[in-house]
């Protein structure tokens, strides 16, 4: 098979992939920054006291396999704390009436809604554009005169580990809230 019916081959099945899960709201759109509302949810986390990109896949690991004990439905997308390294799932809404608990290897947990800077990239999950993306965003936000920081960055990836790095998307947010004398306040 040559590279042009794989590309083909991949550009189909991409987008049904993605449409199979509950998404937990909105993506940003690749290469854009946005101000948005994250709403209360429930999330499962597994914690790793190394950094996010040692140890992602034993992460990973640890909620497939309480999502599967547990027969909750996979959502997107995932969110990652990267220093230590913690992931995320966000439990859909079908599953909220479940009687989840916290285990050795998960913690279930409530995020309470809040506003984030976003911004959406494209390309594949690794340290370097998790850190590229996150300046970017840090400088956009710097230069902001209506929001300030609030808490830490951290990433979101929206696609599994079988989509190829030049289509993946994710994000990286910041937690902000209104500057003072803003018209946001």
């Amino acid at each position: 098979m040559n590279a042009e019916w794989i590309l083909c081959a991949a550009l189909i099945a991409v987008p049904a992939m993605g449409e199979a899960y509950e998404k937990a709201f909105a993506a940003t759109e690749a290469g854009k920054t946005e101000v948005k509302v994250i709403p209360q949810r429930t999330l499962i986390m597994a914690q790793y006291e190394a950094g996010y990109f040692e140890q992602n896949n034993d992460l990973f690991g640890r909620l497939f396999r309480y999502i599967k004990a547990n027969d909750v439905a996979m959502t997107v997308p995932v969110k990652a704390d990267i220093d230590p390294g913690k992931m995320y799932f966000y439990i859909g809404t079908k599953d909220l009436e479940k009687d989840l608990a916290s285990t050795g290897e998960v913690r279930v947990m409530i995020e309470p809604e809040r506003t984030v800077m976003s911004l959406g990239v494209r390309g594949g999950y690794s340290e370097k554009n998790y850190r590229q993306a996150r300046e970017r965003l840090l400088d956009t936000l710097a230069a902001s005169k209506e929001w300030k920081k609030c808490g830490e960055e951290y990433a979101v990836f929206w696609n599994s580990p079988f989509v190829p790095a030049f289509l993946k998307k994710f994000e990286v947010h910041v937690p902000v809230e209104p500057m003072e004398g803003s018209k946001k306040e």
